[in-house]
């Protein structure tokens, strides 16, 4: 007989997956302040070639098995010799209980001897959520259990600033396409100002996501934004966490 919830149920579906790593950087220090762990095949395929066997009846078994994956994955590339923290994305309507849908995250960090406070956990659902208080709860349970939590791709879709108004993590993270030639438009960078102005009233940090060019990034510097993620300073490494440069600065060592 079956027992337990649908999440639970449906674990038995394996997904055949790997991590790449990004590191998110601190411009003050040079050094990563997080890598984010990207859901990548077995031998390097692109995320959208996973995220397609992804259905409503498997999404928590995917959910439960990206975040083994990173945590494993993390650790066997090196992060325990760093300061840095690990970013997980995933998927809220996956998790039908805080609590309980948390265990095997739980027992892989100890299993593995990775401190569960440098875990952040980005919201990736690029639909509208379908029960924000459940969202809401899951916020509120992580934040008691240690976790840091962000929005993803904020300015994009549904994660703006009615998404904010409902409830606030510990980290936003600015979409690439806000971020795109923000030293050429003067929209974008008022936009911009104006979600830093909000996220230091209400206690935020912001991350900026998707910088390419060098205009971007001093832009960015100018506006007073200190953590910041795109090609410029390093690629996603697969299985590896990549060495970040900062424009006209020195190489920095990924285990700084």
């Amino acid at each position: 007989m079956q027992t337990g919830c649908q999440g639970c149920r449906s674990q038995a579906h394996q997904f055949d997956i790997a991590m790449a790593f990004q590191p998110i950087v601190d411009i003050q220090t040079g050094r990563p302040f997080a890598f984010e762990a990207l859901v990548r095949g077995p031998n390097g395929e692109g995320a959208g070639e996973v995220m397609a066997q992804v259905t409503p009846e498997n999404r928590y078994a995917f959910d439960q098995q990206c975040r083994v994956a990173a945590i494993e994955g993390a650790v066997a590339a090196g992060i325990l010799d760093t300061h840095a923290k690990l970013s997980i994305n995933f998927l809220p309507n996956a998790v039908y209980s805080p609590v309980a849908c948390i265990q095997l995250t739980l027992k892989t960090a100890q299993n593995t001897g990775f401190p569960t406070e440098r875990l952040i956990f980005e919201f990736t659902e690029n639909e509208e959520m379908v029960d924000s208080d459940h969202v809401g709860t899951i916020i509120d349970s992580y934040r008691k259990m240690g976790f840091g939590t962000a929005i993803d791709d904020f300015g994009a879709g549904h994660a703006g600033l009615g998404l904010l108004a409902k409830f606030q993590t510990d980290y936003i993270k600015l979409d690439m396409d806000l971020i795109r030639g923000l030293d050429t438009s003067l929209p974008r960078r008022m936009i911009v100002e104006g979600v830093l102005r909000i996220a230091q009233s209400l206690g935020i940090i912001v991350i900026a996501e998707g910088i390419e060019t060098v205009g971007e990034y001093d832009a960015l510097c100018k506006m007073g934004v200190r953590y910041i993620q795109g090609y410029l300073l390093a690629r996603p490494g697969f299985k590896s966490l990549p060495v970040a440069t900062l424009p006209g600065g020195d190489r920095q060592a990924a285990v700084a």
